[in-house]
């Protein structure tokens, strides 16, 4: 088993079980309890676990919210997939929204020079990656700038949203699941997203596949408000046919 691998399934038992310790990890893993401690120290400082005595915790069993920056630095290959994938989902031409994040922003990253669009944005850094972008109209929402995730949110930003009609809305999420459905920590940006979800016509989730073993504080959407689920190869297939079963199309990328 190679170390990402490794990683990826302590994450995983941590999650399932809400705590993981070395000496276990190390036994089940055949590894030494030094590789494991390194392994936690890795998975600590890619912000979704955090070590206590023996062992770790997944962040979310804390109630933490990793900053962007830390965010933007796991699953950089899943993430640069599932983007590429959802330009199969971008109007010829008309108007999307697209969501704070970090799988999002490399959404915009890949954004065919081809397409005249108008792209409203709630992250002034999206904003200004597209700002220089001839053929797109770029609408930043106003609100308070949240630090953690460098989101627009509150009555500037959702005054907006409630007028507007798009044709797609490109969204992120912290956590999702059949039974709970889209969720993220923050009330004020779940409300954003839940805007932005009621103003597209069509709803595309970008999420890797560690997201589907979440569940934060607020729900902005049910899976039945999703019309496509765009993740990696990673997902576990009898969870894939969980999801559409409960309403979107599933795309593994």
């Amino acid at each position: 088993m190679y170390a990402e691998e490794r990683q990826q399934e302590i994450l995983r038992r941590a999650r399932v079980a809400g705590r993981v310790d070395v000496v276990t990890l190390a036994d089940d893993l055949d590894v030494t309890t030094e590789t494991i401690r390194r392994d936690l120290t890795t998975l600590e400082r890619a912000g979704v676990l955090r070590r206590v005595h023996g062992g770790a915790i997944p962040v979310e069993r804390l109630g933490f919210e990793p900053a962007l920056s830390t965010r933007d630095e796991v699953m950089t290959g899943e993430k640069e997939r599932i983007a590429k994938a959802a330009l199969a989902e971008l109007p010829q031409d008309g108007s999307v929204i697209i969501d704070a994040g970090t799988t999002t922003g490399r959404l915009v990253q890949v954004l065919p020079a081809d397409r005249e669009l108008t792209v409203v944005v709630n992250s002034p850094p999206l904003a200004i990656a597209l700002a220089s972008r001839a053929n797109l109209n770029v609408i930043l929402l106003g609100g308070r700038l949240r630090g953690r995730t460098l989101a627009t949110v509150d009555d500037w930003a959702l005054q907006p949203l409630s007028q507007l009609h798009v044709d797609v809305a490109f969204m992120a999420t912290n956590g999702c699941s059949v039974a709970k459905g889209l969720t993220t920590p923050d009330p004020a940006e779940a409300a954003i997203k839940r805007a932005m979800v009621r103003a597209a016509q069509r709803s595309v989730l970008l999420a890797d596949h560690t997201k589907f073993t979440n569940t934060y504080l607020a729900r902005f959407a049910e899976l039945r408000e999703i019309d496509v689920v765009i993740t990696d190869s990673g997902v576990d297939p009898a969870l894939a046919a969980d999801l559409a079963a409960a309403g979107p199309e599933v795309v593994r990328a």
